[in-house]
């Protein structure tokens, strides 16, 4: 038998085309989640980090860098996206630029991290409400398992019932969020005032100069993981070669404005003050909304605000979720992954199989989270909390990692395109942003979130060896 190309793969959800731009549009940002990104990520860029330093006051130049690079990437997506129909997204992509086999091992590292992601999710998830109700309310209606348990439950209701429920259930959980948090940052940045200042995008702003606001960059890449995800609906989506392309710029664009109003309302909001944002490091955009120390809002709206990222944060476990049932069912179909995990609800058209494999591996890392902190010692920190740092970056890792062979292989990939020099110049820029990136995600990190990218680097070195083995087996067919 000859092996069917990616590309004219039959489709794995037959009679199922009905998902609109703006719905795939929502599958990118919902797995993105922009709320719950710019409200955690801030310290990180400022530079309260493992590495000590980072753009301060200047983060808001080193967002807008990074959303330069990552837009280099999108259109690299969007060029294959224009090609590719099958549901593999940079499964496919990777496989048009360095290979077959080669683009089997980043397939299954990609939807490996993108598994344990959502999984880390699940966790956090859980946890947040659970703590965030008993400090507000001083109520504990359940436990942190059960919290979590339930969010499974009803995600893998959500997976079932079809992709046309998940990504509009993410459009409006997005939606609410993101217009609640742009009211805020307007209105931080108007009652500033005359305290406004341009220095937030000139480089002499920061601690370290260039060197703290390149480290800055590379954090801010994490801003934008998940960009790519709409590809994944590429077989459910109307005119994907017209609406996936549009879907990926459309949300690296629209993120990126959203980033540069938020990183720099908030660091405005500090008055450009490092020790200030210091003060605030755990929850910064919680301190600046709850009014207690920063007297631009209010407790009411400290609460509204811990209720969008919550909001945002379900977006994103969908968002993580359904793009993993939809690359795995991909793999499992083409040969690279056991059959079963292709099965299809025939009703419905929905991911069965893959769907299962998430449940199971969700439910796996709920159990290890309530005795993580004992086994990599950290007794101190709530046992979601140190689940979601080491998986989330093991599974950001892996995306990452896979952004850079895609960079690598878009002059191959792409050899045929009327403009190869601008292929060239965003595989450049896609490359070094993200070697960049993973350089950064090992530099001065202590132990054990250290260990969860050497642990992406081993899962890495499985993959090309399965690839190798069922690559030599004539597979897939």
């Amino acid at each position: 038998m000859t092996h069917v190309p990616a590309s004219t793969a039959p489709s794995s959800v037959p009679g199922r085309k009905g998902l609109s731009l703006v719905d795939v549009v929502a599958q990118s940002v919902g797995f993105m989640g922009p709320v719950f990104s710019v409200s955690i990520l801030l310290p990180l860029l400022v530079g309260i980090n493992a590495a000590g330093h980072g753009a301060g006051a200047a983060a808001p130049l080193a967002v807008l860098i990074a959303a330069i690079g990552m837009l280099a990437l999108a259109w690299i997506v969007s060029s294959y996206a224009r090609r590719v129909k099958a549901a593999g997204s940079l499964y496919n992509y990777v496989t048009l630029g360095l290979g077959r086999r080669a683009g089997a091992a980043a397939g299954l590292m990609y939807y490996g991290g993108v598994i344990f992601l959502g999984a880390a999710l699940g966790t956090l998830i859980g946890g947040y409400l659970h703590d965030t109700l008993q400090a507000e309310f001083q109520v504990e209606p359940l436990p942190v398992w059960a919290w979590q348990l339930l969010f499974l439950a009803g995600l893998l209701a959500a997976v079932c019932i079809g992709v046309e429920f998940s990504v509009r259930s993410q459009l409006v959980l997005a939606l609410v969020s993101v217009s609640v948090l742009l009211v805020f940052f307007v209105y931080v940045i108007v009652k500033v005032g005359d305290g406004n200042s341009a220095k937030a995008f000139v480089p002499g702003t920061a601690q370290n100069g260039w060197g703290g606001i390149l480290l800055a960059v590379l954090y801010g890449v994490l801003l934008f993981t998940g960009f790519e995800s709409a590809a994944n609906l590429a077989e459910e989506a109307r005119d994907p070669q017209r609406h996936i392309p549009k879907a990926v710029t459309c949300s690296v664009l629209a993120s990126a404005v959203f980033y540069l109003l938020g990183t720099y309302a908030q660091v405005a909001g500090f008055h450009f003050s490092l020790d200030a944002m210091a003060g605030a490091a755990g929850t910064p955009l919680n301190v600046l909304a709850g009014g207690r120390l920063s007297g631009y809002g209010s407790p009411s709206w400290g609460r509204l605000v811990e209720l969008v990222i919550f909001l945002d944060m379900a977006a994103v476990y969908l968002g993580v979720s359904v793009s993993a049932t939809r690359g795995v069912l991909t793999m499992a179909r083409e040969g690279w992954l056991p059959k079963p995990l292709a099965s299809v609800n025939a009703r419905r058209s929905t991911p069965i199989g893959s769907s299962v494999l998430i449940g199971v591996v969700y439910l796996a890392v709920i159990g290890m989270s309530h005795v993580f902190p004992k086994a990599v010692g950290l007794p101190q920190v709530p046992s979601y909390v140190a689940t979601y740092s080491w998986f989330s970056t093991f599974g950001v890792f892996c995306l990452v990692a896979i952004y850079l062979m895609m960079a690598i292989g878009a002059p191959r990939g792409l050899r045929d395109h009327e403009r190869p020099w601008l292929v060239w110049l965003c595989s450049v820029a896609g490359a070094l942003l993200t070697a960049g990136s993973l350089f950064g995600s090992v530099f001065k990190v202590s132990s054990p979130t250290v260990y969860a990218t050497y642990f992406a680097l081993g899962w890495f070195a499985v993959a090309v060896a399965i690839a190798q083995v069922v690559g030599r087996r004539g597979f897939p067919a």
